[in-house]
């Protein structure tokens, strides 16, 4: 039997509804996971310069050693003639002491050829004297322009590192020879390695020579000209070691120092926020590359917020095209009413369980309990009104049947402001705006959204709220913060077989506390005065950035008031207080 057309209609309608919630949440959940990468690539990039501040100190701290050693007497006179055993004796002597005290890796004294007639390293098999070092750059760079500077593996010992030379004149200013510091970085690359971010330094060829992964040293980020590699053959900087090519292929440019890039690196294909900083005053670049951390509940909200925006318009058109039909139908008899009334009717009842059933799967099952709870009761009252509205019209009381579709236009109000809630949770809100507000409401809205949850993982939990709680702030910031801190308790009782939340509201003077307390393990006392700090975080790796206390934080203290933590009993408090907003509005 072939479908009639009322029902390919029907199809249809159901296709593009369908569509029209999977491309809304498609599209809400790229735009969140692009904005999540661009806030991460922010932090990202604020953390890279802690780092090249990091190596500009290491390095600032030595640029003056070799000028001011330089001007040593001893060393002048020794530069003036042929050097004898004796005398270098006591030079090697001397700069081994001067290079212990200073905490530098090697110092070496240079004649005008680039002969080294002392060093700090002279009781090792790898020692500097007697080797020439006339073909390196620095030396080079401080004959003619009185410092050098110059990062290569050393060929004598096989160790990189960062070359800082001074000229030595006489008093008439002539060339006598080079004083010269080697600075190493392990101290430098072990700190590095402390955290999950991949850390590299690269020369103004592409060469990269500091990491502190490995496999990444020695790797390229250019190709190198022919011009390059007979320099690199004639300094021999990176002497002996293999160059290869690393490739790499950007995915997203956020700015000229800011990529989302694909590498191919010593651990195979992976995808990096890939933050660069030149670092002028050595001609090198600091780059950080780093797993992007894409956060699954905002785009999950952020696809259930477009999702549910999208069906309550439907729902909208739906019940708007319902009112004008039926004031049309009120034109015609009352036998061409009631069969029309009829078919429709048949028609709305079919369209809801379609309507219903589509965004069960537009959501792909991740529409949030309680929602889909509030929004099930008004669709249960309007099969009873439809109901109603029919027996009105078999009764040809047309005046009820207004009445009765008034209170189905109720219900879809309060629909549409039950999902709007959700959309007005997952936008961003205007920064700085303090408005009057119930801090009860607040709580009642963000234990509505976690409401699945406490179901969930069977929480008890006991409300003591003053009402209302007048306040100045931004509710959708404060809920923010009063959701940071329910998700935290509630991780804190994971493991427990009885989980007790306990959310108390009274006035304090001049103050609102807000206090949330759960019946965890606690916050040691270590932890305790770090809770605050940005990336401080007791949770396991991949868990949790470290920000959401930190932000809280922030969000309290720039409406005027403050979040403290400690312990209750065996589990975690902690508060909100806030100044309790004292305007009499007077009556219209």
């Amino acid at each position: 039997m072939l479908p009639t057309s009322r029902s390919l209609r029907l199809a249809l309608y159901t296709l593009l509804i369908i569509a029209g919630a999977a491309l809304a949440a498609t599209l809400a959940m790229r735009h969140a996971v692009r904005q999540s990468m661009v806030e991460d690539a922010g932090r990202a990039n604020q953390q890279l310069a802690l780092y090249a501040t990091s190596l500009h100190t290491l390095i600032e701290r030595y640029r003056a050693l070799p000028a001011v050693l330089a001007l040593d007497p001893e060393l002048r006179s020794a530069l003036k003639g042929a050097v004898s055993p004796e005398q270098q004796e006591a030079l090697n002597r001397k700069l081994e002491k001067i290079n212990g005290a200073a905490e530098s890796s090697t110092l070496e004294l240079l004649d005008r050829t680039g002969l080294a007639v002392a060093a700090s390293n002279w009781r090792l098999p790898s020692s500097y004297v007697g080797h020439n070092y006339g073909f390196r750059p620095y030396f080079n760079q401080t004959r003619t322009q009185g410092t050098g500077r110059f990062y290569a593996v050393g060929v004598t010992s096989g160790i990189p590192g960062y070359f800082l030379s001074s000229a030595v004149t006489d008093d008439d200013g002539q060339f006598l020879g080079a004083m010269v510091v080697k600075l190493e970085f392990p101290e430098l690359e072990r700190e590095w390695r402390q955290g999950s971010d991949t850390l590299l330094v690269s020369d103004a060829r592409g060469i990269i020579f500091i990491a502190n992964q490995p496999g990444w040293r020695y790797r390229l980020l250019k190709p190198l000209s022919d011009s390059d590699h007979a320099e690199l053959k004639t300094t021999r900087q990176y002497d002996k070691q293999p160059l290869t090519p690393l490739e790499f292929q950007s995915l997203r440019r956020f700015d000229d120092n800011s990529d989302l890039a694909r590498v191919d690196g010593p651990d195979g294909k992976a995808d990096y926020l890939w933050e660069s900083l030149p670092l002028s005053a050595e001609g090198w670049t600091l780059h950080l590359l780093r797993r992007p951390q894409v956060a699954f509940e905002d785009s999950r909200n952020a696809a259930l917020a477009a999702a549910g925006l999208w069906l309550t318009l439907v729902f909208l058109l739906l019940f708007l095209n319902q009112r004008w039909r039926l004031a049309k139908l009120r034109q015609r008899s009352r036998e061409e009413l009631e069969q029309l009334v009829e078919e429709r009717t048949r028609d709305l009842r079919t369209a809801q369980e379609g309507l219903v059933q589509s965004a069960k799967l537009a959501a792909l099952g991740q529409m949030s309990a309680a929602l889909a709870h509030e929004i099930n009761q008004p669709l249960t009252a309007q099969r009873m009104q439809l109901a109603t509205l029919r027996l009105l019209l078999d009764h040809g009381r047309v005046d009820d049947a207004y009445k009765a579709l008034r209170l189905v236009d109720e219900m879809l109000t309060r629909m549409a402001a039950l999902t709007g809630h959700l959309k007005t949770f997952a936008r961003k809100s205007p920064s700085g705006l303090r408005e009057r507000l119930d801090l009860a409401a607040v709580v009642d809205q963000s234990l509505q959204l976690l409401d699945t949850r406490l179901r969930d993982e069977q929480v008890s939990t006991v409300l003591h709220l003053t009402r209302p709680a007048w306040v100045r702030g931004d509710a959708i910031r404060l809920e923010q913060v009063l959701i940071n801190l329910l998700r935290n308790a509630l991780d804190a009782m994971q493991d427990k077989p009885c989980k007790r939340l306990e959310i108390r509201l009274e006035a304090d003077e001049q103050l609102w506390r807000l206090s949330v307390i759960d019946n965890g393990s606690g916050i040691t006392e270590e932890n305790l005065p770090k809770v605050f700090d940005p990336f401080f975080t007791t949770k396991p790796v991949g868990d949790g950035l470290g920000i959401g206390l930190a932000v809280s934080f922030a969000i309290v203290h720039e409406s005027g008031g403050r979040l403290c933590a400690g312990n209750h009993d065996k589990g975690a408090v902690f508060t909100v207080t806030l100044p309790i907003d004292l305007e009499v509005h007077e009556p219209c």
